[in-house]
């Protein structure tokens, strides 16, 4: 197992992305603190997870929270020892801040997501940090997308957001590897498993003229493989990123496009 006796904290385990990487830690030896903004969701993945033999625990918890993040972890800690891996998954309602011209948005709107998702990463990134940083140890791991790398369309600042994220990747790791902790992030594309690509689907549908079979053919067309990536490979990925089998990779974000982006 790549990932026996480790503590994964997940934020946005509801979620389809989170919750895939929870289960996936968990069928690989981690004991796993699940978190999310809702309950009911979370619960059902820790669930699953003990229901195939794994080991976890649903939270509720609002990553916004500096606070409410803080004292989770104090907890998380106090009970197993230590936090090893800390990955974020959060995800925030896109339908507000799709599907309009940025000529015709207003700047609230548009620095939404760049504020909001860069809040959740670092706060849930840095409270980590220090809870690993006396035993020297640690994996720090985030999601982002396409349009951190790659201009797109209708997207109001979720590029800027991603970007945000990358970069404060690269930066917690000049400041954190020198201290036993990694920090990596994963760039996947196009994944029609999970609700939030049909949401972008539906907000754009208008602009594109496609269905969803169609649009799920052009996110195929636009890479190496001809074909959409499935949530298991995110899944797989993020456990042999976590894993001490990947001990060189730090201050990366993981191109998962498929070939859509050129390294």
């Amino acid at each position: 197992m790549l990932l026996k006796d480790k503590i994964a904290v997940v934020y946005g385990a509801g979620g389809a992305i989170g919750g895939a990487v929870a289960q996936a830690f968990a069928a690989e030896g981690a004991t796993v603190f699940a978190t999310g903004r809702r309950y009911a969701p979370v619960e059902l993945v820790t669930k699953e997870i003990v229901a195939a033999g794994g080991s976890a625990e649903a939270t509720e918890l609002d990553a916004l929270d500096g606070q409410a993040v803080e004292a989770h972890l104090r907890t998380v800690v106090e009970r197993a020892g230590r936090v090893d891996i800390s990955f974020n998954a959060v995800g925030l309602p896109d339908a507000p801040i799709l599907g309009t011209p940025m000529a015709e948005l207003d700047v609230e709107t548009f620095l939404q997501p760049v504020t909001d998702y860069a809040r959740a990463y670092f706060q849930t990134a840095t409270a980590a940090a220090r809870q690993m940083l006396p035993k020297g140890s640690g994996v720090i791991m985030t999601v982002t997308a396409l349009p951190a790398r790659s201009g797109s369309t209708l997207n109001g600042g979720y590029g800027p957001a991603a970007a945000a994220k990358e970069a404060l990747t690269r930066d917690l790791s000049a400041e954190l590897a020198p201290h036993g902790i990694r920090v990596v992030g994963l760039r996947p594309h196009g994944l029609p498993e999970t609700p939030s690509l049909r949401e972008v689907f539906e907000a754009k549908a208008p602009a594109l003229g496609l269905s969803w079979e169609q649009f799920q053919d052009y996110l195929a067309g636009t890479n190496h493989a001809r074909r959409t990536m499935k949530l298991r490979e995110v899944a797989d990925l993020a456990v042999f990123m976590a894993s001490d089998r990947a001990s060189g990779m730090t201050g990366t974000n993981v191109n998962l496009s498929m070939g859509r982006l050129d390294d």
